[in-house]
């Protein structure tokens, strides 16, 4: 692929991904096109439906969402940390729009891609890596999984309109206090 072709392709799904993230995914393509500073016949000769285009911004999600945990685990000194700064990155109010958009889809759209699964398994085989570390740390309790921490992460981005309207009007506080309840010590006893 030219260059030029490549940072066109770049500048379709980005602006995709902003658009459909404002709108749904049922945005007019012509919003897309203009967001992304070229005509209507360049995206469709990219693109040549709307499910096409999805799956390319599924595909831009789930890679983003990949680079976003692998440059916490580099920042951050622990684990817990990485995992802390990961969260609340994909918990920003921003992206959870995008998240909400694309989880109306059926699974075959994006999800049932082999393209988007193999990403996300390594995602998920990485997240799942933090979070032993973090247990080998003692700093999360080591009866939480990744699965529990991406089903809080799926709560809070891709279905925040099933929230409490006191969790939706300050979802960030929530979120920590359930982070919180996740560190090491902060288990409630069995039976209790």
């Amino acid at each position: 692929m030219r260059a030029d072709a490549r940072r066109n392709l770049t500048k379709i799904v980005e602006a995709a991904a902003e658009v459909v993230a404002e709108r749904g995914v049922n945005a007019p393509m012509e919003a897309i096109a203009k967001r992304a500073g070229v005509g209507v016949g360049t995206l469709y000769r990219r693109f040549p439906d709307r499910e096409a285009l999805i799956a390319a911004v599924g595909h831009h999600y789930i890679h983003t969402m990949a680079e976003a945990l692998d440059a916490a685990a580099l920042r951050s000194a622990d684990a817990w940390g990485a995992i802390w700064e990961f969260i609340s990155w994909a918990a920003a109010p921003g992206r959870t729009a995008l998240s909400t958009a694309l989880a109306v889809l059926p699974a075959e759209a994006i999800a049932e891609r082999p393209e988007f699964a193999g990403v996300r398994a390594g995602w998920v085989e990485r997240f799942a890596e933090l979070v032993r570390r973090a247990q080998a740390e003692g700093s999360m309790r080591p009866d939480v999984g990744v699965e529990d921490l991406i089903h809080l992460l799926n709560v809070f981005t891709c279905h925040p309109e099933q929230l409490p309207a006191p969790v939706a009007a300050d979802p960030g506080r929530y979120l920590r206090l359930m982070l919180d309840g996740m560190k090491a010590g902060a288990a409630t006893p069995s039976g209790a």
